[in-house]
Formats: structure tokens, C-alpha cells, sequence
């Protein structure tokens, strides 16, 4: 395997692991900017009042987005699967 084959498979996995992780990352900092947002404003200070809210989102967004997860997950292995006889040239 070359260097240019190394660097475009960490490059594609790099890819996809930001489509498969990106939906969960992002709800969750929004809903925490809200919160924080929220605390800030009524100066509330209680820890878990940002935990909850973070935790289910991630909940809800992975029973919602967990199918195409893992498809796209699936996907790449298959297609890493597939490459693994051109790489020993």
C-alpha cells in the first residue's frame, strides 16, 4: 500500500465518521446552547438541567437517524472490504 492509498482511505474515513457522527454532535450542542442560553438568562445554575436535554436528543436522534447510521457505516466497511485486494500492489 502506498502513501497516496493510506491518505485516501484515512480521508474517507475521516468523512465518514463526520456524516455518521455530525447529526448527533450537532443536536446536542444546539440543545446546549440553549440551555446554557436559558441558565444564563434566568440564572438558574442546576447541573442537570443541561444533561437531560443533551442526553435525550442524542436518545431521539439516534432512534431516529440510527437506521441511516448505520447503513452509511455498513456502506464504508463494504467498500473498505472490497479495496482490501487492490492494496498489497
Amino acid at each position: 500500500m502506498g502513501v497516496d492509498q493510506a491518505l485516501f482511505l484515512l480521508n474517507e474515513l475521516v468523512w465518514a465518521a463526520m456524516f455518521i457522527a455530525g447529526p448527533i454532535l450537532l443536536g446536542t450542542l444546539l440543545v446546549g446552547l440553549v440551555i446554557s442560553i436559558f441558565q444564563v438568562a434566568t440564572q438558574i445554575q442546576e447541573i442537570t438541567l443541561s444533561y437531560v436535554p443533551k442526553l435525550m436528543t442524542a436518545a431521539a436522534l439516534l432512534l431516529l437517524l440510527g437506521g441511516w447510521m448505520l447503513g452509511r457505516l455498513n456502506q464504508f466497511a463494504v467498500s473498505l472490504f472490497q479495496s482490501i485486494p487492490s492494496l498489497g500492489h
